[in-house]
């Protein structure tokens, strides 16, 4: 059978087994299509440089590709938006370094029907959110192998077994890196002592032929990862640092083996190895610097149960927790994590609640309350019913939010991106301009290059400038930055949506605080109750009116009355709820009669033609049945403990801090001058709050507000910024950009110190990539570094960065 090459590849296979595309041959669909890609990019020249040398295949793109548009794979991995699209969590093979991820965000970006790519650099875990009626996951899959990275769903097991497979894999390669420049360093000295005091001109040969023996497997083994990133780029028009890298260490040994071969001058794969050597340290050390500041986000997800008990027709079931759907029940025992949000079924349990309110006290539950997936049974085994599948979950959702956040952008890494982008073909440039002054000109200035040609001189500094120029550390600068700052907002129990809020934050100038919940504790309790008409039916009315009512003052009366009488609640119909001023409801009593039932505020009882004179400095409740008062309550509310010094150490900040509070102005002002803040509105309602937002936008400042309640999440959602206390209701939550799990007023301070201390890390780090380029680039050029050096420095560089941002860890 004889043999065919493939004029993508050019290696030789067996002619039957090729693939026939008009006058051309190809030995996979693979390559087929990477040769089409090329040709319709304007990218066919390629072959004319690639002359005979062979290249590897790329990946067989058509393997397995059908089971991403499956059925039971959809279910498994894909979840719906709320616009409708399909997004899923990737993760990426092959991504080694920043401009890896913005090679695939660029090309998923430019790619019709794709709405979203957010690619974290630490963990190669990729966001993917897709217009199903346009693309299929498949189609994106392909894509991403077309430019040379694989990709399959986001699996914790999976992902920390290629995780391990790919780290081992790297490790090899930088020891066998390692171990060569070690023993290359020895004939280094060797050589270079035979330089000052005379050496033979065959000893001199043969060390030549040691070091290329011991750089060759640096370069292309060890290396090889430089020189696939770097093809890779050049398919997509991008010069990346993987560019730099190889045409620096390739560049040096290609000039080696024209010395070792009967040139005059100095070999150089000394330096081939320790570039590669250098780079590749640097980047080990960088992955160990990333994987300590992932390590809160491992813990929470090792710490969640893969299996429940689940207990169907009296019989026990043991169920992967994916598999446990909304209604069942689940059976704890003494010591277990629960896995789902629920309904205490048992009559009564104790929770250890510390993972998600920092609380270290048992909380006691009672039959029909609430369990909370990620807190743990205390006592006896209990069981619950599921009301949210494992994916929708508190313990899952605060993972997801930390994933999130780790894989979004903020603006000033974007803009950092932006400079990276033409750095690699700046530096080739100023290279070029480097060897033909140093050639041309026979410049001789900077190290001692007496005794070597112009070529060899004016070869060494061009070498040097490519080699010492770091995109990496600028790229590096923020999201590295972002990392360790959200890693250390989350053991505060500090959830970020976005990593760009951190930016946000740091820069915020304005903060709103809602009082019930947020300044306050929100736990009100009746200090003075009257109740003007005894009747026990109609204290029963108005047991049932406040048993409809979610708002604080409503729990807290409805408290005192289950303390301090036996009620039963009656049947009521036309139930309203008036925005920050009560309820209205109907009953009709055995006769037929209707009765109006009010309870609420005295806007309320006003609004209803209700003359009613009451004043208080408290919170109050009133009940009335058409137009006779029957109970009045005044309630207060207790100061959160810090409240007056965070107020003092916001204004440290420079943030001016307004509270908002739809309660009456006398309760506003004694809250207000009981912390500290100058400067509040009261008696406004949910619209209000949210006019009032858009009224301080309008001024140019930006707004971060705090609130708790379904009366804030208007005016959250207009905010800048919208923080949401650990106990807010759903809504409040779901609009909200920042969670503080454990509901402190020391955790909102807390968010704005690291926020502020990690945007300032970040410039930090961008100063210091580019003072550095700045200084060693001229450096470079005139002279004064030799390549190995220059590799040195280069990965120096990137780990001031890594190290300058470890040290947002140290202040508390």
């Amino acid at each position: 059978m004889s043999k065919i090459k493939c004029d993508h590849c050019h290696l030789e296979y067996d002619e039957d087994i090729m693939i026939k595309d008009e006058n051309l041959h190809f030995c996979c669909k693979g390559c087929q299509g990477v040769y089409h890609l090329l040709k319709s990019d304007g990218l066919d020249s390629f072959y004319d440089k690639l002359g005979n040398k062979t290249i590897s295949p790329p990946i067989n793109s058509d393997k397995d590709v059908e089971k991403f548009d499956t059925k039971s794979f959809e279910d498994n991995f894909i979840t719906q938006t709320e616009d409708g699209y399909k997004k899923i969590d990737l993760i990426i093979e092959g991504i080694h370094c920043a401009a890896c991820v913005w090679l695939n965000e660029k090309v998923l970006f430019n790619t019709d029907g794709i709405i979203e790519a957010n690619i974290n650099f630490s963990t190669n875990k990729a966001k993917i959110v897709w217009d199903s009626d346009k693309i299929n996951l498949s189609e994106i899959i392909l894509k991403i192998r077309s430019i040379g990275y694989n990709a399959y769903a986001y699996d914790a097991t999976i992902a920390d077994e290629k995780a391990t497979v790919a780290k081992r894999d790297f490790f090899i390669r930088m020891m066998v890196a390692v171990f060569a420049t070690m023993n290359i360093m020895m004939l280094s000295v060797a050589k270079y002592t035979g330089f000052f005091t005379g050496i033979d001109d065959e000893i001199k040969h043969y060390i030549h032929i040691a070091e290329f023996i011991f750089s060759t497997p640096v370069l292309f083994y060890s290396g090889w990862i430089f020189f696939k990133g770097a093809y890779y780029g050049l398919k997509n028009r991008i010069l990346n640092m993987d560019f730099l890298v190889s045409v620096g260490a390739l560049s040096s040994y290609i000039f080696s083996l024209y010395i070792l071969f009967g040139g005059k001058g100095e070999s150089y794969f000394d330096s081939v190895a320790m570039i590669i050597t250098f780079v590749l340290v640097g980047k080990y050390l960088e992955v160990i610097g990333k994987k300590s500041a992932v390590d809160t986000l491992d813990k929470i997800k090792s710490s969640i149960p893969l299996e429940a008990v689940v207990i169907k027709n009296k019989i026990k079931n043991i169920l992967p927790i994916n598999s446990v759907q909304v209604g069942d029940i689940v059976e704890l025992k003494a010591g277990e994590k629960a896995s789902f949000d629920g309904e205490l079924i048992s009559t009564t349990a104790s929770f250890d609640e510390s993972s998600l309110s920092g609380e270290s006290l048992p909380v006691d539950k009672k039959k029909g309350e609430k369990i909370f997936s990620g807190t743990i049974n205390n006592e006896s085994v209990i069981r619950y019913k599921v009301d949210k599948a494992y994916k929708d979950s508190t313990l899952n959702s605060i993972v997801t939010l930390l994933e999130d956040s780790l894989s979004s952008k903020p603006k000033i890494e974007h803009r950092a991106n932006e400079i990276s982008k033409g750095f690699s073909i700046t530096i080739l440039c100023l290279s070029l301009i480097t060897f033909i002054v140093w050639y041309y000109f026979g410049i001789n200035f900077g190290f001692n290059y007496d005794g070597v040609s112009h070529f060899e001189k004016a070869f060494i500094v061009a070498v040097s400038v490519i080699v010492i120029a770091c995109p990496c550390a600028l790229a590096l600068a923020t999201p590295i930055a972002n990392l360790i700052g959200i890693s250390e907002l989350a053991k505060r129990r500090l959830l970020f949506k976005e990593a760009k809020f951190i930016e946000s934050l740091a820069v915020a100038d304005t903060l709103v605080l809602d009082k019930t919940g947020t300044l306050t504790k929100g736990k009100l309790k009746v200090k003075k109750a009257k109740i003007l008409d005894n009747n026990i039916h109609k204290l029963n009315l108005l047991y049932s009116l406040i048993s409809n009512s979610n708002h604080p003052i409503s729990k807290s009366v409805k408290k005192y009355l289950d303390e301090n009488y036996e009620l039963s609640e009656k049947e009521l119909f036309d139930i309203k709820s008036i925005n920050s001023k009560g309820l209205i409801a109907k009953y009709k009593n055995v006769d037929g009669k209707v009765f109006k039932l009010l309870g609420g505020n005295i806007k309320l009882l006003r609004d209803n033609k209700i003359n009613y004179k009451f004043d208080s400095l408290n919170s109050v409740y009133l009940f009335a049945i058409d137009s006779q008062v029957i109970a009045t309550f005044e309630l207060e509310d207790e100061i959160k403990e810090g409240a007056k010094e965070f107020i003092e150490k916001m204004k440290s900040f420079g943030i001016d801090t307004i509270m908002l509070t739809g309660d009456n102005n006398k309760t506003a002002q004694k809250v207000a001058k009981e912390v500290g803040i100058t400067k509040f509105i009261s008696d406004v309602n949910p619209i209000e709050k949210a006019q009032y937002i858009d009224k301080l936008k309008n001024q140019n400042k930006t707004v971060v507000m705090a609130g708790d309640g379904i009366n804030d999440s208007v005016a959250l959602s207009k905010s800048d910024i919208a923080i949401a206390m650990g106990n807010s209701a759903d809504i409040a939550l779901s609009v909200s950009d920042i969670v503080l799990l454990d509901n402190s007023l020391k955790s909102l301070e807390e968010s704005f110190f690291i926020s502020k201390r990690t945007y300032k890390f970040i410039k930090q780090n961008l100063f210091i990539s580019l003072i550095y380029n700045a200084i060693t680039i001229p450096l470079a050029m005139a002279g004064f570094v030799i390549p190995l050096v220059a590799a040195l420095s280069m990965s120096l560089s990137s780990l001031i960065v890594v190290g300058n941002s470890m040290r947002i860890k140290l202040k508390k």
